[in-house]
Parts: structure tokens; sequence; C-alpha cells
């Protein structure tokens, strides 16, 4: 993944970044089910964008603690989807 694409993709890091901070049972049984999958994928590694930020998708290079955190983020592999687009998150975490 490319600082451009890390720029693109900036909102649903943040995204991940808060919901990672800010705990919600919903979104915690979601990452577990993103995680679980991710686990037995090929793509799981330490092939991180930024340093540190293990366990990554070979991929993308995001860091799966948040991408799986974030509803608006699917897995380059449709392995699984988003749930919610950004702006029906922001919506949401609006209301929470």
């Amino acid at each position: 993944m490319s600082l451009l694409k890390v720029w693109q993709a900036r909102n649903q890091i943040l995204e991940g970044i808060l919901n990672r901070i800010f705990t919600k049972e919903h979104v915690e049984e979601i990452a577990l089910e993103r995680m679980s999958i991710c686990k037995d994928c090929e793509h799981y590694g330490t092939e991180c964008l930024m340093p540190g930020t293990a366990p990554c998708c070979a991929i993308c290079g995001c860091c799966l603690e948040l991408k799986t955190r974030s509803l608006s983020s699917n897995c380059p592999e449709h392995k699984w989807e988003a749930i919610m687009t950004e702006e029906e998150e922001d919506l949401l975490n609006e209301q929470l």
C-alpha cells in the first residue's frame, strides 16, 4: 500500500482507530468474526505498511486490528465485505 492509498483510506483508518479505542459490543463481534477469517488466510502476516502494526494483510498492508473494526472496509480478497458506507457509519456513530 502506498502513501497515496493510505491518504485515500484515511477515513476508514480513523474509523478503525476510533472503534478500537471506544469499543462497542457489535463492532467487536464483527471484528472477531473478520479476524478469524483473516487468520486462516494465506495473506495474513507481518508485511505491514507501518512497522509495528502486525498482524497485517499482505495484500493491502493494513493493520488488521484496525481494518476489521472499520465497518466501511472490506477484504481485498472479498472474504468479508463492508457492512455500511462511511457516511452511514458516521451517522450511526453520531447517534451512539
